[in-house]
């Protein structure tokens, strides 16, 4: 055999012992992985009416957020899930018409913002206010929507056809967290016994106005979309529509504070289907 050939059946078990020393590792690493537990995903925490407040608390007092702007980011966000939910492209009726109706507290400012988002996206909405607070942050939004031509109805129609033909679907922005169900008084008893009736699809705020924020419950109005701000509330555990949730702004000391455990956001995106 020449000097070349022997080189060669040199180079060529020097070769095989890399190999195989390169497999044994390979299949050391594979089952060191396959003994190690799957990393586990915290479920999403939904929070209770108490923990709803103080994560708002936080947000105003030690994380200096406006009230306003928290408005203003939760209500951009809800107008940004109707067009997710309800496309121009998909409405029933030629016209893009939705009726955003707007209780007296937070909930109905961020239908207000809501609104004029909407407006911008070559949405026609059109507002029931039914009882206007003399806050100035609620006043600034309604005469916002009001320089933006968005009709404000004078009275909500009690025969339901009126409305199921006039409107593509309803936005529910009437009671929300810090609303007592048990103690739902007028106008709003007698609004939410005419959604209960509607045809067209209903989208919530936050939570379905009626329900108990702290507990699955049958009370008030079952819509077909929920948009949850912040986190989900507790109510909302076995919601069974398309359910959104609005609360990539939120700090991350507070996300930690409450194991909020939220999910991973797409690309730039507010807000994220659940």
């Amino acid at each position: 055999m020449s000097s070349y050939d022997l080189k060669m059946a040199d180079c060529t078990k020097n070769l095989l012992r890399l190999i195989n020393v390169s497999l044994n590792i390979l299949a050391d690493k594979m089952n060191h992985s396959s003994t190690e537990p799957a990393e586990t995903i915290e479920p999403l925490r939904y929070l209770s009416k108490v923990e709803t407040a103080a994560i708002e608390t936080e947000l105003l007092r030690d994380y200096r957020f406006g009230q306003q702007q928290l408005i203003e980011i939760w209500g951009h966000a809800c107008a940004i899930a109707i067009t997710k939910a309800f496309p121009l492209t998909s409405l029933a009726k030629k016209q893009p018409t939705v009726l955003v109706v707007c209780g007296p507290d937070q909930n109905g400012s961020i239908g207000l913002v809501c609104a004029r988002h909407l407006r911008i996206f070559e949405y026609e909405p059109t507002i029931y206010y039914p009882k206007r607070t003399p806050n100035t942050i609620h006043q600034d939004f309604t005469v916002q929507c009001e320089k933006m031509d968005i009709p404000f109805l004078s009275y909500l129609p009690t025969e339901v056809q009126l409305i199921n033909d006039a409107y593509n679907l309803v936005i529910d922005a009437i009671l929300g967290p810090e609303t007592d169900h048990t103690d739902v008084k007028e106008p709003y008893a007698g609004i939410l016994v005419t959604l209960k009736q509607v045809k067209i699809p209903i989208a919530s705020v936050d939570m379905p106005s009626g329900w108990d924020v702290d507990q699955v419950t049958s009370d008030g109005i079952n819509p077909d979309v929920l948009i949850s701000l912040t986190a989900p509330k507790k109510c909302a555990t076995s919601f069974s529509g398309k359910h959104f949730l609005a609360g990539r702004f939120l700090p991350y000391d507070i996300q930690k504070k409450y194991d909020l455990n939220l999910p991973e956001y797409p690309g730039t995106d507010c807000l994220i289907e659940l």
